[in-house]
């Protein structure tokens, strides 16, 4: 089987199986949605979206978050992992909003990744959810199936995966393959023991036909 032949039969059975693949963060604008994916980082959505309504009603906006103490944004959310860092990059993605860009989160790569607490990967995420932008956003879950299927060989960083993956899937579709890599990579293709019996892919897997020589 060709990488070509891989990819379209990948995506036909995503296409079919998920036809809706989307975040499942809560948020209600731009800036919620910034907030949640800064605390998601090596922490569950389902923690994240626990600890937000508290923190989203006293701090509706990057002017109510911008002038809260360190002190009050870690009360908030001191159960998601690494609370510490997350509350010092959101104070500071927070000031740095009201600063720099009128209040208002940025639509550009680069400017995304001058705020506080925003790497590629949460930069790539607010692109594609917000503005359905051609970004692939590669978390633990993305790297990991994506190697499995064999999608990618040998891919080395985050990166590496990111430049491969949009280089095959059609760009009006990078968006959404996203979402399928990470909810297949959260529900079935699970790091310790992949579901492989309720999976789909085996025909095109390549994990899993090494398993099963």
């Amino acid at each position: 089987m060709t990488i070509k032949e891989r990819y379209k039969l990948t995506i036909e059975w995503f296409k079919t199986a998920m036809p809706v693949a989307e975040t499942e963060l809560h948020y209600a604008n731009t800036f919620q949605l910034l907030v949640a994916v800064i605390l998601s980082a090596q922490c569950t959505d389902k923690r994240v979206n626990m600890v937000t309504p508290p923190l989203f009603e006293a701090y509706p906006d990057p002017y109510a978050m911008a002038a809260a103490s360190l002190d009050e944004i870690y009360g908030y959310i001191k159960s998601v992992s690494y609370p510490n860092n997350k509350a010092k990059s959101l104070l500071g993605m927070a000031r740095k909003l009201v600063d720099d860009f009128g209040g208002e989160v940025p639509s550009d790569m680069d400017e995304l990744m001058s705020l506080p607490g925003v790497g590629r990967k949460t930069a790539n995420v607010m692109l594609s959810v917000v503005w359905n932008k051609a970004a692939m956003a590669v978390d633990t879950h993305v790297f990991r199936v994506s190697e499995r299927i064999g999608l990618t060989t040998g891919s080395k960083s985050p990166l590496q995966t990111e430049k491969t993956l949009c280089s095959y899937i059609p760009e009006e579709l990078i968006p959404k393959a996203h979402h399928w890599l990470i909810l297949h990579g959260r529900y079935v293709c699970k790091a310790r023991r992949p579901d492989c019996l309720n999976c789909g892919l085996t025909g095109v897997c390549r994990y899993y036909r090494q398993e099963n020589k």
